[in-house]
């Protein structure tokens, strides 16, 4: 039977995983090997890219400044998170403020002791990143367009730190990195519009609070028709094999959302459009083996009996 002081330790792991949000860190650690795998890698064996470790070093060097970017994240903004998510904000809370600052600069000095092993270029592109995402948490937020411009920025610079290993910058690579930054900078704004009323008693400078919610809601629309276009456009030009279903299915899903958000008025319609936006990246990272499925089958085939 568990005791008191067991149960605590419990919930204040739990508490700690919902601040630095473990599954959207693990989505992108599998986003950047599938990458690798399937599309950026030259060899023939899923294990060598796998155990490639300068490989590893990229992915967990990277994930750990992610985890240490939502906990500053998360220490600047419990004031407001007070008021928009108080059922988070109480669970998160369990960790002391001065814990958390702890474990951000733990995880930062991992991180780069990390990259020190892999490359010096890595090193200064951790630290930049370290650097990018506290500049961000601390004043960018704050200021109307730049926080939700640099938010997608940070989101795919892990992607592009795998790209730069293989130095491989295909044309259809940029414009699969673009259609992820308008997704989630579309996920951004509809953050903003859930967070509206924490925001404006904190005097942040986002777009619903300047512009209201009806223009925020006609630049979501914009963003959507954007992210159809690109859609389309990497349909029409480059070689997606099976994963051509995928962008075919985020037509289907942007129009209906646009209709969606026609007629939404509340917290409640924001939300739920923001987890339609959440799966349909949880899709696409996953639909990355069907860019090529015989190479996808292969790997596969050759990793079941040959590991």
């Amino acid at each position: 039977m568990l005791t008191r002081k067991n149960k605590l330790l419990i919930f204040k792991l739990i508490s700690l995983f919902s601040v630095v949000r473990a599954q959207n860190i693990l989505l992108v650690v599998i986003a950047q090997i599938f990458a690798s795998v399937f599309i950026l890698s030259d060899s023939n064996s899923v294990l060598q890219v796998i155990l490639d470790f300068n490989l590893l070093g990229i992915v967990l060097s990277t994930a750990l400044v992610i985890a240490s970017g939502y906990i500053i994240n998360n220490f600047y903004d419990s004031e407001k998170d007070l008021i928009n998510r108080p059922l988070k904000s109480k669970l998160d809370r369990l960790v002391n403020q001065n814990t958390k600052l702890v474990i951000y600069f733990l995880l930062n000095f991992l991180s780069v002791f990390i990259a020190s092993a892999v490359s010096f270029r890595l090193v200064v592109f951790v630290c930049g990143y370290i650097f990018s995402i506290w500049f961000y948490s601390h004043k960018l937020r704050k200021y109307l367009f730049l926080g939700n411009i640099f938010y997608s920025i940070l989101a795919v610079l892990p992607f592009f730190a795998v790209f730069a290993y293989y130095k491989n910058f295909q044309l259809a690579i940029f414009f699969h990195a673009a259609f992820l930054s308008v997704n989630l900078l579309a996920k951004d704004l509809l953050n903003d519009l859930e967070n509206l009323k924490g925001d404006f008693i904190h005097s942040y400078q986002t777009i619903p609070v300047v512009y209201g919610e009806r223009i925020t809601k006609k630049l979501f629309i914009v963003l959507s028709v954007i992210a159809s276009v690109l859609s389309v456009l990497i349909i029409a030009f480059f070689n997606l094999s099976y994963m051509e279903t995928y962008f075919y299915f985020s037509l289907v899903c942007y129009f209906v959302l646009i209709v969606i958000m026609l007629k939404s008025h509340s917290r409640k319609h924001y939300f739920l459009i923001s987890i339609a936006l959440r799966l349909l990246i949880f899709i696409g990272v996953f639909s990355i083996p069907l860019l090529d499925f015989e190479l996808f089958y292969s790997r596969i085939i050759d990793f079941i009996f040959k590991s």
